[in-house]
């Protein structure tokens, strides 16, 4: 398209030319060619159409129409043509009114065109792929993203956020989407493939017209919640009523797929294992071909909703032909093991599986019958006759099922009826000492419950049931309560049972004897006929009731004992003093006697919590035997387990208590404190190493002998041993003591103990070494050496020395660390540095007194000299 510019000159003012007549008319005839080509263009632009059903024709469309608008727009911007526009103006603007309406039109239109191009072109790539794509995938992928491109388009498009633009656009979308499925899905090639090919493809075809719908309402909810003004609501039907439709017709094929491949590889594979007739199978293979032929060869296309009729009397017949198959395959196949209804027994559920089977085929043949020209068929005379055949092989099947059921039952009944209520996994004559040995479990047979489910359905089939087996099923309920019962019963004893431990068991025997007794009826006299059954129950579960009630009183109070137990065993034997004066700590002696007095008090405590305990043994045997001596023969194995436990007990006390001084041993805690003193001419520890380990020795067995407080029991009682005079004037008490102290674990934390105390003291020992280096000061004879000196007369820098030396040990000892902390002892070093800086300080005051008694000599002898002189 190209404007036709003027001939004439236009150079010069456009204002001179306006005045010029030849100039004006010349333009205004250019001008009215202009006007009637930009009104033809516009004209044949607003009538053309996409060319094509899919969304490409529209984006192709606008983008012809931009090319075109945009030719003419840029050839109005011409410097000529806008100065011609100029003239005509100035000249006569009459005259430019239409042409400037038109211009106008041309700038609305094109900037439109401009506008869809521009929007449609971010769709273009996605478009692609949906007509061209290789596969029902690429178009499965490229939905969800065309669609956000599409809701883009809705908001930031000026011409494409109206329903008359987008609903269009989607139908074409939507016939492409179609298109695509058609020429996959395509059923002359589909069922000359693999099953499972064509299962796949098919699969894939219906999940992707699915999901171009799943799809867009997603997309519905993202524009609204995008804040736009303008939502997606959009006529559903228009967009999605074929596609809907196809998506059912993908559904049919499946399900045709389906049941060929169920022939295939499940009905004639079981077939060939139970059949030896390889007829039947070619002729089953043979039906089966039969059943897809006519989807090969259709005469119309069943994607197609015009088609919608004829599709559907092709599935119709294909539906009857594949139910009457099927069924009698499945009747085959499961004769054995037939599939049961839920809560079915197996007899009656198996002739109620074959009758559902026998009306599924009945029903389609009643259909077959109400379509005359479907049975008059060749193929309709095959499916009777296979229905005739079928039909009667399952009468057969359910008489035979029925008839083997009745003699069985008539033949097992009374003698299940026969067996007793319980049974006993060991003799119960011979009294027993654990609480395992016997075992009581119910009899109730489960073909009992089995024959009365049984007979209950048979009379809901129509089935006539034996006369004992009805009486029985009408007993049901009755049946039912006795089992519950006995069963709650029996949980309960057996609850009972492994409530109590071994010394419980063997203190209650006369009470289990006796329930047992009881329990004996059920597994020796009593059968599921016995009239005597409830009683029996209610006898039995009051028995069991009054045993607990014996069991809980006794466990209330072997718990009140095992709490005096717990707490003896928890009781601290090493409580340790705390120092009174921040650093000051009790001196050795002063530590372990706070020890034991201590201990004395805490004995006596715990000794009032161990003389209780024979009291409540004597609340057992008062319950237990009706007595309340502390001696009773009943309880002589009970009063041992509790002394035994009590000797446990003392045991534990003793070692936890070694265990925890021990651990105070060995903690860098300063708990006592020692010195170091000098002891001339040794440096020893005060009290010394020897003590210390003696009053160690004796802590512990002080500790060991607080066990003499606890008296043993009389045998057979828990009444205490009373002091026994062995001579005049010896008397022995029998306690713990004894039994306790040889006992190995405590042996070894004795040893442990001294052991670690003596590498203590050792290591403290050694420590004073470094303080040997100053033993000359105590074991050096100053009386010899003062002698020495005083013979030899030496020169004053001789005494110098001397005297340097000793004042620098003397200032020496002052700087030495005066306190050492080892583990629970603290040395304290001040009065052994005390000494030997008095011993230094002797030294000086002895060296010095002889200097000066030397000087005095020497000033008199000087003296002498000068008055001799």
């Amino acid at each position: 398209l190209k404007m036709e510019m003027p001939t004439v000159n236009l150079d010069g003012e456009g204002t001179a030319l306006a005045t010029v007549p030849e100039v004006v008319q010349s333009l205004k005839s250019c001008a009215a060619t202009w006007q009637k080509l930009i009104s033809g263009v516009l004209e044949e632009q607003l009538k053309k159409v996409p060319q094509g059903n899919g969304p490409l024709a529209e984006i192709d469309l606008w983008r012809e129409k931009n090319a075109t608008l945009s030719a003419l727009t840029e050839q109005i911007k011409f410097p000529e043509v806008q100065k011609v526009l100029e003239i005509l103006q100035e000249a006569e603007p009459e005259f430019t009114g239409d042409l400037q309406i038109v211009l106008s039109d041309l700038k609305k239109h094109h900037m439109e065109a401009q506008d869809n191009a521009k929007f449609l072109s971010t769709l273009e790539r996605h478009v692609k792929n949906l007509s061209t794509g290789t596969g029902v995938d690429v178009i499965s992928n490229t939905i969800p993203s065309l669609l956000n491109a599409l809701r883009l388009v809705w908001i930031m498009s000026r011409h494409y956020n109206k329903d008359e633009r987008m609903v269009p656009l989607l139908e074409r979308i939507s016939w492409e989407i179609s298109a695509r499925v058609r020429r996959v899905v395509d059923l002359q090639t589909l069922f000359k493939q693999d099953i499972a090919a064509a299962k796949k493809k098919i699969t894939e075809a219906k999940n992707t017209l699915e999901q171009w719908k799943k799809c867009y309402f997603t997309t519905c909810i993202q524009v609204e919640e995008s804040g736009s003004e303008r939502y997606w609501k959009f006529d559903v039907k228009r967009l999605f009523e074929k596609t809907d439709y196809m998506v059912s017709i993908c559904q049919d094929l499946y399900d045709i797929f389906q049941v060929t491949e169920e022939f295939y590889n499940v009905f004639i594979p079981e077939l060939t294992t139970v059949t030896e007739n390889p007829k039947g199978i070619d002729e089953l293979r043979r039906e089966v071909n039969i059943l897809i032929s006519p989807m090969e060869d259709l005469t119309f296309d069943p994607f197609s909703m015009e088609s919608a009729r004829d599709w559907a009397f092709v599935m119709e017949e294909f539906r009857e032909d594949v139910t009457v198959e099927i069924v009698k395959e499945i009747f085959v196949q499961n004769l054995k093991d037939p599939p049961l209804y839920k809560n079915h027994p197996p007899v009656a559920g198996a002739i109620a599986w074959s009758r559902s089977l026998s009306h599924r085929i009945k029903h389609t043949i009643t259909r077959f019958q109400e379509e005359e020209e479907l049975l008059a068929t060749e193929r309709g005379k095959e499916v009777k006759e296979i229905y005739l055949q079928v039909t009667q092989k399952m009468k057969e099947y359910e008489d035979q099922k029925y008839r083997h059921w009745k003699e069985r039952t008539e033949q097992m009944l009374p003698l299940l009826l026969k067996d007793t209520l319980l049974t006993v996994s060991s003799a119960t004559e011979e009294p027993v000492t654990t609480k395992k040995s016997v075992c009581f479990t119910l009899n109730f047979s489960p073909e009992i419950q089995e024959i009365i489910i049984e007979t209950k359905y048979m009379e809901q089939l129509g089935l006539p049931v034996p006369e004992m087996a009805r009486y029985v099923a009408l007993q049901e309920d009755k049946y039912l309560r006795y089992t519950s019962k006995l069963k709650a019963m029996l949980d309960r004893y057996h609850k009972l049972m492994e409530m109590m431990n071994e010394a419980e068991t063997k203190l209650l025997d006369h009470y289990i004897q006796e329930l047992w007794r009881i329990l004996k009826a059920g597994h020796k006299r009593l059968t599921w006929k016995s009239v005597g059954i409830g009683e029996f129950i209610v006898q039995c579960t009051q028995s069991i009731g009054k045993l607990e009630l014996l069991v809980h009183q006794i466990h209330n109070i072997s718990e009140d004992i095992s709490s005096k137990l717990r707490s003896i065993e928890s009781t601290n034997l090493f409580k340790l003093p705390h120092s009174k004066n921040g650093d000051k700590l009790p001196g050795a002696k002063e530590f372990f006697d706070y020890v034991k007095c201590e201990q004395s008090k805490d004995v006596e405590h715990v000794v009032r919590k161990y003389s209780a305990i024979p009291q409540l043994l004597i609340e057992v045997e008062r319950r237990v035997a009706d007595t309340n001596s502390g001696k009773s023969p009943k309880l002589a194995s009970y009063y041992a387990y509790w002394e035994n436990r009590i000797y446990q007990v003392l045991t534990q006390l003793i070692v936890k208590n070694l265990q925890a001084f021990n651990a105070t041993v060995l903690a860098n805690v300063p708990l006592l404190q020692i010195e170091a003193v000098l002891s001339v001419p040794e440096i020893t520890l005060q009290p010394n190493a020897s003590e210390i380990g003696k009053m160690t020795v004796q802590c512990i067995q002080d500790c060991v002998e607080v066990t003499k407080h606890f008296l043993r029991w009389m045998h057979g009682t828990c009444i205490e041993c009373p002091p026994q005079h062995v001579k005049a004037d010896e008397v022995v008490t029998f306690s713990f003591y004894s039994d306790v102290s040889q006992s190995p674990l405590i042996t070894e934390q004795a040893v442990l103990i001294t052991q670690n105390v003596h590498k203590l003291l050792a290591s403290l020992s050694k420590c004073l070494n470094q303080w040997k280096r100053y033993e000359l000061l105590w074991k050096s004879d100053k009386g010899a050496v003062l002698d020495r000196l005083a013979a030899e007369k030496p020169a004053c820098v001789i005494f110098d020395e001397y005297l340097q030396f000793y004042m620098k040990v003397a200032q020496e000892v002052t700087q030495q660390p005066l306190i050492k902390d080892e583990q629970f002892i603290r040395l304290q070093l001040a009065p052994l540095a005390s000494a030997v800086q008095e011993n230094a300080k002797s030294w000086v005051m002895s060296l010095g007194k002889l200097l000066n008694e030397l000087a005095r000599e020497e000033l008199f002898s000087l003296q002498d000299e000068i008055q001799v002189g």
